[in-house]
């Protein structure tokens, strides 16, 4: 249990990892159309903001549980990099994807879009580096600074 907090992190971390820099580029390459490959991507990009969601809750959630499953110091380090991660994950979802898909400034809205993905995955993998690095000290090492 006490590892659970470096697995929700790992798993944000690398399923914004696979998607972005392996899934979606395939489709491009792979399906025959790029309208095709869109449509998906906007599909899978939605399922990534709701898997965002979740494990930045479930994190927020293990930060401030009764069971101290993560070092205060390490869980208020990490507090803002999940708020910004999970804001910038529904900002891309609700205010930026619909303009994509209904191709209102394509080319602006996709780079406003890539780069609020690059920030939440800069956010998801500063989370993890964080927790895996406090979940590799034992107690006694890991300071709490009041």
């Amino acid at each position: 249990m006490r590892q659970l907090p470096v697995w929700l992190a790992a798993a944000w971390a690398m399923s914004l990892t696979v998607l972005g820099f392996m899934v979606v580029p395939l489709l491009f390459l792979h399906l025959p159309t790029p309208a095709l490959a869109g449509q998906m991507a906007a599909q899978l990009f939605a399922a990534q903001t709701w898997l965002s969601v979740a494990c930045g809750a479930l994190l927020m959630v293990s930060f401030r549980s009764n069971r101290a499953l993560v070092p205060m110091g390490i869980a208020r380090a990490a507090t803002l990099f999940v708020v910004a991660g999970v804001l910038l994950a529904l900002l891309v979802e609700l205010a930026v994807a619909p303009r994509i898909v209904a191709r209102d400034n394509l080319v602006l809205w996709h780079r406003v879009g890539t780069a609020m993905y690059f920030g939440q995955w800069v956010c998801a993998l500063v989370v993890f580096g964080k927790l895996a690095s406090g979940s590799a000290k034992t107690p006694n090492e890991v300071s709490d600074p009041a």
